[in-house]
């Protein structure tokens, strides 16, 4: 496993991790350590020897430090000896691993030995026309990053839409350094995009990128780098899968979340009639170590590893099968990376369409949170996870419960069902599961013709609870065939008092609840469309206040109109059929919705639909 810390909640994330893992560092790092002259020591004033020499393994000789409580401590397979025993080391190249230096070298500099060369990491700092804060490296505005799978090649291309929702917290030019890789990992393209000045929609199709540089067939990954933001150092995106060839497959997955896991979960095993194939890409410029990647059926502790090697930023398919033959749906599969990559996405064949979703990554920093058992009657039901129930008379709605800590071991938990308009249909217990269980419930079993459901902690067996609570949600077009699929975890839903963190998406301090989700516009063949829900752990507002507004390419919003959903309620919501074809037209190819509700936090879904049985699903992404 990769010794690298990749988050840090306490500061909202890890920058160093970051600026580290950004491919120029990558880039600048050989260059750097083509310099070290030996024997060559290591000040490691801000603790970041373990990721920066596994990330970047080089001959180091011996590694100093100035806390004494982490003298004697390894890092980076080195022991950590008193700074002030440097000048005495027989350095020829002293490396000072921090970044805004010159304060740090000036402090030490006496104490080197006094014929060695000094280097620091600022010697790797990306150009300060890739800057957003300039005066300070590692502010994380600097590292707004982000992965997407990118290809278009057999008859199959994708399309990365967003928003400049920075515009809204302050910012006037943003623009994008793009970084194409393929799937051996070498540059295909770099390139900027500038976005609008305003809170205007933007889109990256591999199709325009191939034309544009005359690429070849590709699949492997978009680096993304945002310069110039506010309020935002994570990059949020919506990626369309799509077919270029005028064929069936259609989908929608998810940003990547830019942080890496050791484990993850939420893969499907195939049915018999379908072909999983797991796409690892290499989120570093270090290489993947043969047996690092495993495959596993979640709880069996069985694994099988992957007896290759992968490059660095390369991209390799994955055939579940070949893993764990004879494993079939309903059962899960654990994905194990040694925090190589970040969230991987699998892609399932059936018959003449496919499809592509994201795994989650599974928590190993949680335990069982004993107050969530007696959480008193004013939290209500406490954490939900809400899923919709799509129209039964096209639409079959299947879910799973998907355990995502590596301390789960058991999921005790209930099912409540909704009617669109708020009214409870039913609840069924499904149990306290274990860890390795492989139930798959059809909601064709309530008879909801359409609504909702929430997967709910229920003690009554027993169990532990970690609210890190996950499920997978399939929809079947009963007449195509064709499958989409998305994955989620439960939150605390609109109540006035709160746990922990929770529930989220506050306009300011508590109880003040609000929602802010983004919604995608369709094409000349398809149709966009939100499956929004309003679940309420408490009793909140009867109705939501929700708002469809509708913003042009360059961020000017063009129209709005009302779409109140019930408490417990639901509502489908179609861009074309709540603004009419003038008005999206107006908003062009790159216009958007945005869902607002200063009351209430709503939770959704989007995705696209025609007219031939293809349509694709994943949760939406709010700022």
């Amino acid at each position: 496993m990769l010794r690298i810390q990749t988050f840090d909640a306490r500061a909202g994330g890890n920058v160093i991790y970051k600026a580290l893992a950004h491919p120029l560092a990558a880039e600048a790092i050989t260059q750097l350590y083509a310099r070290l002259d030996a024997p060559v020591a290591l000040y490691d004033p801000d603790g970041i020897a373990d990721a920066l020499l596994a990330m970047y393994p080089a001959a180091i000789d011996s590694l100093f430090v100035h806390d004494v409580a982490a003298v004697g401590q390894e890092r980076g397979g080195l022991t950590a000896r008193p700074l002030i025993q440097i000048g005495a080391s027989g350095a020829r190249t002293v490396l000072i691993a921090t970044f805004d230096a010159a304060k740090t070298v000036a402090r030490v500099r006496h104490m080197l030995p006094p014929d060695a060369t000094v280097l620091t990491l600022d010697d790797v700092r990306m150009p300060d026309t890739l800057l957003t804060v300039r005066g300070r490296y590692l502010d994380k505005l600097n590292f707004a990053t982000n992965f997407a799978f990118f290809r278009d090649e057999d008859g199959l291309s994708t399309r990365v839409v967003s928003a400049n929702y920075w515009a809204k917290y302050g910012s006037t030019e943003v623009r994008l350094w793009l970084r194409l890789f393929d799937a051996q990992g070498a540059v295909l393209a770099t390139w900027e995009q500038t976005l609008p000045t305003g809170p205007g929609g933007f889109s990256i199709d591999s199709q325009d990128v191939r034309r544009r540089f005359n690429l070849p067939p590709f699949t492997g990954q978009l680096f993304i780098h945002a310069i110039g933001v506010a309020g935002h150092d994570i990059v949020k995106y919506a990626m369309d899968t799509y077919a270029s060839d005028n064929g069936a497959s259609l989908s929608c997955t998810h940003d990547a979340n830019a942080w890496p896991s050791d484990r993850f979960a939420g893969l499907p095993a195939p049915r018999p009639d379908e072909k999983v194939v797991l796409w690892l890409q290499n989120s570093h410029a270090v290489p993947i170590p043969a047996g690092t990647v495993a495959l596993d059926r979640m709880g069996a502790e069985q694994p099988v590893t992957l007896g290759q090697d992968v490059g660095p930023f390369a991209t390799v398919a994955l055939d579940v099968a070949d893993f764990l033959p004879g494993l079939h749906w309903p059962a899960q599969v654990e994905l194990r990376t040694g925090r190589h990559v970040v969230r991987p996405r699998y892609e399932v064949t059936q018959n003449d369409r496919v499809r592509i979703a994201h795994v989650n990554v599974e928590r190993d920093n949680l335990r069982p949170d004993p107050g969530i058992p007696s959480l008193p009657a004013e939290m209500g039901r406490g954490y939900l996870l809400p899923f919709p129930i799509l129209p039964r008379a096209r639409f079959r709605s299947v879910f799973q419960p998907t355990p995502m800590s590596t301390a789960q071991t058991t999921l005790p938990v209930r099912l409540d069902v909704f009617n669109a308009d708020g009214t409870k249909h039913g609840e069924k217990f499904l149990g306290c599961l274990p860890r390795n269980h492989d139930l798959a419930m059809d909601m064709d079993a309530f008879g909801v013709e359409q609504g909702h459901a929430e997967l709910v902690y229920d003690f009554r067996d027993g169990g532990e609870a970690d609210g890190w609570l996950h499920a997978l949600f399939r929809y079947e077009d009963r007449t195509s065939g064709h499958v989409a699929e998305s994955s989620f975890g439960a939150h605390i839903f609109n109540t006035a008092m709160t746990y922990r963190d929770e529930p989220q998406s506050y306009a300011g301090p508590p109880p003040g609840l609000s929602t802010t989700l983004f919604l995608k516009l369709g094409d000349t063949s398809r149709h966009s469309f939100a499956a929004l829900i309003y679940p309420a752990s408490g009793p909140w507002h009867a109705m939501s206040s929700t708002t469809l507004q509708l913003y042009d390419s360059s961020g000017t919003q063009i129209a709005e109109t009302p779409a109140p959903i019930a408490c417990s309620g639901s509502a489908i919501v179609w861009p074309h059929l709540a603004f009419g074809a003038a008005a999206l037209a107006a908003a062009g190819p790159d216009g958007y919705v945005l869902v607002r509700d200063p009351t209430c936090r709503l939770f959704g879904y989007h995705g696209l639909m025609d007219e031939a049985g293809g349509f694709s699903l994943d949760h939406m992404f709010g700022f």
